[in-house]
């Protein structure tokens, strides 16, 4: 199999103290089956990582992000994928959450968020929203499911 190299965007909506997320379970042969995850997907050609976040985020939950803040690049390596995601945060977005084709759309308290099923690399991260205000890279390197590495830095520190 030949390497492949992908770009993606992913969100973390906040309101009231908690983050819409996505639970993965209604697409069959789902990598991110039963796991909650933040919003978002592939960049297209010409779109910008913020224009991806926005467009993304419109089709996925029917919300229209207003000023998404880049928090941190996450370098996801599994098998024979290098995918690089580009992490935001938003509080501000206007519109009706209407139904996820994807999966089901709930907001998980902040405080809840490390007990739902989710990635292990995620639990990495997922604290660093609430705390960090600097830009972080996140390289998390996984065989199969299982995450074997992870290296976590600060603007190059």
């Amino acid at each position: 199999m030949q390497n492949k190299l992908i770009f993606t965007t992913l969100c973390y909506i906040e309101q009231d103290g908690k983050y819409l997320m996505l639970h993965r379970n209604k697409k069959k042969d789902d990598i991110n089956k039963n796991k909650y995850i933040g919003i978002g997907g592939h960049l297209e050609h010409g779109e910008t990582p913020e224009e991806c976040i926005v467009r993304e985020t419109l089709e996925e939950t029917g919300l229209k992000l207003e000023n998404p803040v880049l928090r941190g690049m996450i370098t996801f390596v599994m098998d024979e994928v290098t995918e690089h995601s580009f992490l935001y945060t938003c509080d501000a977005f206007s519109g009706s959450i209407h139904v996820c084709t994807e999966g089901e759309l709930v907001w998980i308290e902040k405080d809840k968020v490390l007990e739902v099923p989710l990635w292990e690399g995620d639990k990495i991260f997922l604290p660093l929203l609430g705390t960090e205000e600097r830009f972080f890279n996140l390289k998390l390197v996984y065989e199969k499911d299982v995450l074997k590495e992870s290296k976590l830095t600060f603007n190059g520190e």
